[in-house]
């Protein structure tokens, strides 16, 4: 059964639109409007997806099979940190799996989940090309090096504690 969808008219789904308008006719277009959903909703859900699908004309099938083939799509909201464990070689061999088992346990949840607050995502990659630091993090295009779970546990109670303190002095 198809489900039934309702486009919000919102300044994202305007400038959505507009952005396809002028890509549709291009070659490789869906990526570059894929590109474009994700930064203005976070992520692409199945109501963006049937948008884009709507507006350029192709199955949603072919749009589905270009976010889950490659990797930087998301079709779930993510939270305001993205937690990133490498799980290459070097990293792996010096503890990394340690390291994402004690930030699951802290956070309580799994590889690829969101925390229930919205604050951290959780997810892995083979290699961030830091092999020297293994094993590493990455949190908002910081890489966390030389790490233990001790360590990474550390730098989430930081962040933990200075988004709280964001919060008292706003509230």
């Amino acid at each position: 059964m198809l489900k039934t969808v309702r486009i919000p008219d919102n300044e994202q789904y305007r400038e959505l639109k507009q952005f396809i308008d002028e890509k549709k006719d291009e070659k490789g277009a869906i990526l570059d409007v894929l590109y474009k959903a994700q930064e203005l909703f976070g992520y692409i859900p199945y109501e963006v997806q049937y948008f884009i699908s709507e507006e350029m004309k192709v199955p949603i099938s072919q749009i589905y099979g270009v976010i889950t083939f490659y990797h930087f799509f998301r079709t779930q909201p993510v939270g305001k940190y993205l937690i990133n464990i490498c799980l290459g070689t070097a990293c792996y061999v010096k503890g990394s799996e340690d390291i994402l088992k004690a930030l699951s346990k802290e956070l309580k949840i799994n590889t690829g989940e969101t925390t229930s607050d919205r604050l951290f995502t959780l997810t892995t990659a083979r290699c961030f090309g830091a092999c020297g630091l293994a094993p590493v993090m990455n949190i908002e295009k910081n890489i966390h090096g030389r790490l233990n779970a001790q360590k990474a546990l550390n730098v989430i109670r930081e962040i933990k504690e200075k988004e709280l303190k964001k919060e008292t002095d706003n509230g």
